[in-house]
């Protein structure tokens, strides 16, 4: 049975003038004349994507969707009507939100992450913003640190809403991120905490013992220092962007690193500016 809203690998059953029909269990599918592979021939098999067109026939393509059924995807509307909001999801034909299937009415030209699923009622495939009832929150198979691809889906007060693998909703926390960060976008985490209540928290970092973190952040600030012969314009008086900016660090561990350097003896604390005690011969 042909897979609506995924790939399929078919056969060509037999060629016409405007493309070549593929053999499946449920019939013969199109693939248009500007889709066929050059120097397909009857027999071979080709990877494509099976939907329906605008005349709801089941049709192939060789052109890759920006999501297929069961995924979730950030997607821009190209248009909102009465009968719902019309996604650009690579096609040539849009990706349908019915209108009872937004959890707000959707704005021409915004993104939104929508769930993409086969209706099967009418045999459509068809798209909700309305996320909950497709995301897991129970037998969570994940891991402390284990490392996670994420979805940017929105913004609350305190952190930014990820879906995780595909699978869970998770949250990254506002103070934790030092870049600029938008819907849609596709970020590579770590599973930070796994709450009592199964809500994740998510980090872009992986997260490491509090020693370790010292002292990893501790080596990278003397190599930085070496590297600008033993002097650096920051200090703990510096703000959170000028460190980042120079360090990839947050404050929080870049206070606690040099604190550790200059019991160590190793650095100079200024008002301005840290500085290595030890001439960048020795080192």
């Amino acid at each position: 049975m042909v897979d609506l809203g995924n790939y399929n690998e078919l056969e060509i059953a037999r060629e016409v003038d405007f493309g070549v029909y593929l053999t499946s269990e449920d019939g013969d599918i199109l693939l248009p004349r500007k889709y066929v592979p050059a120097g397909a021939r009857i027999g071979d098999k080709v990877r494509v994507f099976v939907y329906r067109d605008s005349e709801d026939r089941v049709i192939a393509t060789t052109a890759e969707p920006k999501a297929t059924v069961r995924e979730f995807a950030c997607l821009r509307v190209k248009d909102s009507t009465p009968i719902g909001a019309f996604l650009d999801w690579g096609l040539e034909k849009d990706l349908l939100v019915p209108l009872h299937h937004q959890k707000e009415r959707m704005v021409t030209g915004r993104t939104y992450c929508v769930y993409i699923y086969l209706d099967e009622t009418t045999d459509r495939i068809v798209a909700t913003t309305k996320l909950g009832k497709y995301l897991q929150n129970e037998n969570i198979e994940l891991t402390e640190n284990q490392q996670v691809s994420l979805l940017v889906t929105g913004f609350t007060d305190i952190g930014i809403k990820v879906i995780i693998d595909q699978l869970y909703a998770g949250l990254l926390y506002k103070n934790e991120v030092f870049q600029h960060v938008q819907v849609g976008d596709k970020l590579q985490g770590y599973v930070k905490a796994i709450r009592p209540d199964n809500k994740i928290d998510v980090t872009l970092r992986r997260t490491a013992s509090a020693k370790d973190e010292i002292t990893e952040a501790a080596d990278k600030i003397l190599d930085v220092l070496k590297k600008a012969k033993g002097y650096l314009p920051i200090s703990d008086k510096s703000s959170p962007d000028e460190i980042y900016g120079m360090l990839s660090m947050s404050k929080k561990t870049f206070k606690k690193a040099i604190g550790s350097l200059y019991k160590a003896g190793i650095i100079y604390i200024a008002e301005d500016y840290i500085q290595l005690n030890t001439p960048e011969d020795k080192f």
